[in-house]
């Protein structure tokens, strides 16, 4: 075979190769359950075991100390653990966003899913954060106005749940008609520009929270909401969560 034919012969085979098309007609699975009928191994034991034991060392590390025991479910509208978790991630992070903006963060806005976990009496331990936010969400603050604190104020309000919040004050009537909303204790002005610290799976629209888009603009602050915890429990020696008036029912 000369040269052409070769190369002819090369370009047929692409050429077949490429349009052939191949389709996908079952997927089968079946689930494999891990119980304690399964067999260790012993290799394997002795391979993880030191880095085992220097994880369970390093997330058994003391950081700080419970008062009580706060779960996300012991109230309605507003939980000690709620708070505690809204006011600790605002403490972390308004110096940030202040020092790259020159702005502060207005007020907060998390979701009840947000928290994983209860928080115990007793010790707070590295393992204590990741517990209560397991995933690798990222604190934003978004800046929003107008219709967009509206619908947020209708979410929170038509919410069964107790929503984490910070720095916004509401008070509605049996009915949750809004009777007053405040921001850092002054009436909301549906015209200006709040800058409204959340993370990034709510922001992208999680929970059905739609409001955060579209805005004026959204700062990332490449910090963790987990990591904000982590550094209040470092500093701050002892926990006292607490319910008060941030958001109410009058009858």
């Amino acid at each position: 075979m000369n040269s052409k034919h070769l190369l002819f012969a090369v370009t047929l085979l692409a050429f077949f190769s490429c349009n052939q098309t191949n389709h996908l007609y079952k997927i089968e699975g079946k689930q494999i359950p891990i119980t304690d009928s399964l067999l260790s191994n012993s290799e394997i034991d002795s391979f993880i075991k030191p880095y085992h034991e220097h994880l369970k060392k390093s997330l058994d590390s003391i950081l700080s100390y419970s008062m009580g025991t706060y779960t996300r479910d012991d109230a309605p509208f507003n939980t000690a653990l709620g708070n505690f978790m809204a006011d600790a991630i605002y403490e972390q992070s308004n110096p940030i966003f202040k020092k790259r903006t020159g702005r502060d963060i207005d007020f907060v806005m998390l979701n009840h899913g947000s928290i994983r976990s209860i928080l115990s009496k007793g010790n707070i331990t590295i393992k204590t954060a990741y517990e209560l936010m397991p995933f690798e969400n990222t604190i934003v603050v978004a800046a929003i106005k107008g219709e967009q604190i509206k619908d947020l104020l209708k979410y929170l309000t038509a919410s069964s749940k107790a929503h984490p919040i910070s720095g916004l004050k509401v008070i509605v009537d049996k009915d949750f008609n809004i009777i007053s909303a405040t921001v850092k204790g002054l009436p909301i002005d549906f015209d200006k520009t709040y800058y409204v610290l959340t993370h990034n799976y709510l922001y992208n629209g999680g929970d059905h929270m739609i409001f955060f888009q579209p805005n004026d603009s959204v700062y990332s602050l490449d910090y963790k909401v987990r990591n904000a915890l982590l550094d209040y429990f470092i500093k701050t020696d002892t926990i006292r969560a607490s319910r008060d008036d941030r958001y109410l029912q009058i009858e």
